[in-house]
C-alpha cells in the first residue's frame, strides 16, 4: 500500500484536509488489509475503534431486520470512509459492512483520528458534512420507500448502479449484485425482485444475461422511476 500523502483516494474524503505532518503520523499508525469478496469489514454491533478508508473495491452497508432479512442501506466506493459516526458517538457499529468484490482498506485508530478532529477544524467540518450527507441520503431513501412503488424503486436503483459504478465491456452493470442483495436494496422480497426484473426484460427496458443485467433503455427507466 502507498504512503498516505501519495494516496489519490484520500482526496475524495474528509482526509483531504490533513496536512503533510498529519498524513505522516497517520501512515505510521494505520493498518492495511485486503478483504475478499463476501467477507465483512465489520459487523453490526461491533466496536470498531477507528475508521476505515476504502482504497479499492466496493462494499455494502446493511442492517439485519427483525425478520432476518438483510436491508442494504448504502453502497460504498473507493475514497469513502467507514465508521465516522460510530467513532464520534462512541457507540458500536449500527450497520454491517461486507465486501461486494475484493477490496483494499486502511484502518486508522480512533485515538489518532480524534486528535485530527480536535486539532484540525477543516477535517472536523469535513467529517460533519459527510455525516450530514449520509443523514440527507437516509431521509431521501425513507421518502422513496414510502412514496414509490417497488417497480419505480427498482428502475431508480438500476440507473444508480450504472451511473455510480459504471459498466463492463459488454455494457452490463459492473457491480453484480445477487437477486437477494438487489431485493434488499429496494426493500422487497427476492421473489418479487426476480419477477420485476423478468417483466422489465420482456418489456425491453433491460436485458438479463445470466446473473448480469444490461440497461437497454435508460430514458424509459428514468421515466418509470
Amino acid at each position: 500500500m502507498s504512503k498516505c500523502e501519495q494516496c489519490i483516494v484520500r482526496q475524495f474524503s474528509s482526509l483531504k484536509a490533513l496536512g503533510k505532518d498529519e498524513l505522516l503520523r497517520m501512515a505510521e499508525c494505520k493498518t492495511s488489509y485486503t478483504i475478499k469478496k463476501g467477507e465483512p469489514i465489520f459487523e453490526e454491533g461491533e466496536v470498531t475503534n477507528g475508521i476505515y478508508c476504502i482504497k479499492d473495491g466496493v462494499c455494502k452497508l446493511s442492517k439485519l431486520s427483525d425478520n432476518g432479512k438483510d436491508q442494504i442501506v448504502k453502497l460504498v466506493k473507493p475514497g469513502e470512509l467507514l465508521g465516522q459516526r460510530s467513532m464520534i458517538s462512541d457507540e458500536p457499529a449500527n450497520l454491517s459492512a461486507v465486501a461486494l468484490e475484493d477490496m483494499e482498506v486502511c484502518f486508522i485508530p480512533r485515538t489518532e483520528v480524534m486528535q485530527f478532529f480536535t486539532q484540525n477544524n477543516q477535517f472536523s467540518m469535513n467529517v460533519m458534512r459527510t455525516i450530514c450527507d449520509d443523514l440527507k441520503g437516509a431521509d431521501d431513501h425513507m421518502v422513496n420507500m414510502a412514496q414509490k412503488n417497488v417497480r419505480q424503486r427498482l428502475a431508480e436503483t438500476l440507473i444508480y448502479l450504472e451511473e455510480t459504478f459504471g459498466k463492463n465491456e459488454d455494457d452490463t452493470l459492473r457491480i453484480q449484485l445477487s437477486r437477494e442483495e438487489l431485493a434488499g436494496m429496494i426493500g422487497t422480497a427476492t421473489e418479487s425482485c426476480i419477477r420485476l426484473l423478468s417483466e422489465l426484460n420482456k418489456s425491453g427496458y433491460i436485458e438479463l444475461i445470466g446473473k448480469k443485467i444490461k440497461l437497454l433503455d435508460k430514458n424509459k427507466l428514468k421515466r418509470l422511476s
